[in-house]
């Protein structure tokens, strides 16, 4: 079995992620467990931000990192929340106040396209010249009104029609396949299997 290390501290991810690779025979240890410290996030990019991570936790543990960047982009917007989609509404994060923001910005738009978009980046030691880079995609649109239980971010207001629920609404096994993320990992393993750590 490899271990790997997830750059993150996120608990809503390091469920989902132990669920999609509950499959794999890769270890997968939180950062947090092995005392590694959150990475600055200080980049414009999704992908440049998730190779920061990964690298910074590779580097203090001196094992292969796996991060991701990810967030939810809405067109109306100009792309934002973007890379900014965890402190949107500003510090402390709050999911709440993020949502709550999202809703009042798109106040007066009509049109309230949006779509998760996640990077993968997997080193597989810190000066790796050649990560692993994977992306993913999942489209909706913002309702105002949250909706569901579960999920966390977004998703009580990340709509998708053709499902007619929104992400919130959705059990892990509906979600995992279709999520930005899943999709992500998806393209990841299709790399990894060309590529050995």
């Amino acid at each position: 079995m490899k271990r790997l290390v997830l750059a993150s501290n996120n608990a809503g991810k390091l469920r989902e992620f132990q669920r999609l690779f509950a499959e794999l025979d890769i270890e997968l240890i939180p950062q947090g467990q092995l005392g590694v410290s959150e990475a600055e996030e200080p980049h414009a990019t999704f992908v440049e931000n998730a190779l920061e991570k990964a690298r910074h936790a590779a580097r203090a543990t001196g094992l292969p990192a796996l991060a991701d960047d990810s967030g939810i982009c809405v067109p109306a917007l100009g792309g934002a929340p973007g890379v900014y989609s965890a402190r949107y509404a500003g510090e402390p994060k709050s999911d709440a106040r993020n949502n709550a923001k999202l809703v009042a910005d798109l106040a007066t738009h009509s049109d309230r396209r949006a779509f998760y978009y996640a990077v993968l980046v997997l080193v597989r030691h810190a000066d790796d010249p050649r990560p692993l880079i994977a992306e993913g995609r999942f489209d909706g649109e913002v309702v105002d009104a949250p909706q569901g239980e579960g999920g966390f971010g977004y998703d009580p207001h990340f709509f998708v029609p053709a499902l007619g629920k929104t992400v919130a609404q959705l059990t892990p096994e509906e979600k995992n396949p279709i999520s930005h993320r899943g999709r992500a990992l998806v393209a990841l393993m299709a790399k990894l299997h060309e590529d050995s750590l």
